[in-house]
């Protein structure tokens, strides 16, 4: 049985859930569907080249279709508005496009409660669902990203495509069997059985769905950062340590922040712990030095402190 969402929705499919895009393309309708997918699932599909082949096959198909990508953020943003002033451009589209604005713009909250409009009128738009939870995540706000997946569960259900990726924002235990390859869910999970102290179920749980987790390779590195914390609570700091050798630590030179912080996170644990790590600090170097001017989430930040008291202890 597949658990992933390739039947992409042309533009007859979007209107018919009440979510119509202004477009004319169908192939331009069905790579947005294929974006949003991979950014709710945390993968990339081979099919469409990974989550940068869809918004370019998108943008290819259609290069005015309202929600775009471009490579300068100042000039896009520039495109965004003079294409959501369009006359034919949905009341919905207007808003996201506000609230893409409102989040370049660093006013992060101002642009959860654009979403959060857009889902009082339309509370299936799964990127508006997305975008909203994923910012409430990074503001440290958690009861809004409780409520935000509550007020729209109702209206969802499992005929829906990404329904079950839904229920994984919502953290239930049912997303998983729903989808076991969800790794939202994955990291909901691990982090319930971190905060109950379980950490010999915690380590079951993540070996023996390993294949189904790590097939969302944009969170599978921080699924091993959880693995590798469970070993440094059982103070079994040589597991902790081959996690990171043989996963996190090449995981990381993805350039991805997440990925990054986890390293950096990892380290600083083993190393309150008394475990020399000062060859693997060397080994982020390089990878850290184009972040110094990072400070938009604290929690990088934090990440960024504690690489660089530890590199200047180990005399980089």
């Amino acid at each position: 049985m597949s658990y992933l969402h390739t039947h992409w929705r042309d533009l007859d499919a979007w209107k018919g859930e009440g979510l119509p895009l202004t477009t004319t393309s169908n192939e331009a309708a069905k790579m947005y569907d294929a974006t949003v997918t991979q950014y709710t699932g945390w993968y990339d599909e081979p099919s469409v080249g990974g989550i940068e082949g869809s918004l370019s096959k998108m943008i290819t198909a259609d290069p005015d279709f309202g929600i775009h990508v471009d490579h300068a953020l100042k000039q896009r943003m520039v495109t965004l508005e003079s294409l959501a002033n369009k006359s034919n451009v949905s009341y919905r589209e207007k808003l996201h496009a506000k609230a893409v604005k409102q989040w370049a713009e660093g006013s992060t909250a101002e642009a959860c409660l654009t979403w959060e409009d857009i889902l009082i009128e339309h509370p299936t738009d799964m990127f508006a669902v997305k975008m909203a939870h994923d910012s409430y995540f990074y503001l440290g706000y958690q009861a809004q990203m409780r409520d935000s997946i509550a007020r729209v569960l109702p209206h969802w259900n499992e005929k829906k495509p990404l329904y079950s990726y839904l229920q994984g924002m919502y953290a239930f235990g049912l997303a998983l069997q729903l989808n076991p390859i969800d790794c939202w869910s994955t990291h909901a999970e691990a982090h319930v059985l971190e905060m109950q102290g379980r950490q010999d179920d915690g380590i079951s749980f993540l070996s023996k769905t390993i294949d189904n987790w790590t097939m969302g390779a944009m969170l599978a590195c921080h699924n091993y950062w959880h693995w590798a914390v469970y070993h440094i609570e059982k103070g079994e700091h040589q597991a902790a340590l081959d996690i990171f050798d043989e996963e996190v630590g090449k995981r990381c030179h993805s350039g991805a922040m997440l990925d990054l912080v986890d390293a950096s996170s990892l380290l600083y644990r083993l190393q309150m712990e008394g475990v020399d790590v000062t060859s693997r600090w060397k080994e982020l170097f390089h990878l850290w030095e184009s972040h110094p001017d990072d400070h938009i989430l604290v929690r990088s930040f934090i990440s960024y402190l504690f690489f660089f008291s530890s590199s200047v202890k180990s005399h980089l």
